[in-house]
């Protein structure tokens, strides 16, 4: 059983869709939150509750107005387990001069480096160098499935089973 020639279609158009945004769209259109920023020196202690209040998987480390590293959830577990001092500096843990975006990037883009670095969270800078906000991979998935609402948001929450089967009917 093959794919009605409109459902063909649709898809294609869906896709042409979809390429077109990620291609063409800033990340300004993500709505990038601001960033949680703490100075070179805290420690470590103030820069996880920093994240943990404000509910973010990073804080950026500044010295001055500028970025100079990148603290995640991920650093503090591969660097911190088992080691942990918590009175230690940021900046003995963080990622030091982090991959960065600037609000006038395409979504494809931040997405490139976030696929080749592994990242889950891009600083994005403004002109001067300076932290604006953070690009997280929550954003992108959030935008592609704004493209594509009907199928992603009307999926049945066990994929593979019927309707009846999950109504009882």
């Amino acid at each position: 059983m093959g794919i009605a020639a409109s459902e063909f279609e649709d898809a294609y158009e869906d896709t042409e869709r979809a390429d077109g945004a990620i291609l063409m769209v800033p990340i300004r259109e993500l709505g990038p939150r601001d960033p949680i920023c703490v100075r070179v020196g805290t420690p470590l202690r103030d820069a996880t509750t920093a994240m943990n209040d404000a509910h973010v998987g990073c804080v950026l480390v500044t010295e001055g107005d500028r970025l100079v590293g990148i603290l995640t959830e991920r650093d503090i577990l591969k660097k911190v387990a088992g080691h942990l001092d918590l009175d230690s500096p940021v900046e003995r843990t963080m990622t030091h001069n982090p991959e960065t975006v600037v609000m006038d990037d395409s979504i494809a883009h931040v997405l490139n480096k976030m696929h080749t670095g592994g990242y889950r969270h891009i600083p994005v800078l403004d002109g001067q160098g300076r932290p604006v906000g953070i690009v997280s991979m929550r954003n992108v998935v959030k935008f592609i499935v704004s493209l594509f609402p009907t199928v992603v948001l009307n999926e049945p929450p066990e994929p593979g089973l019927s309707a009846r089967e999950l109504h009882g009917g």
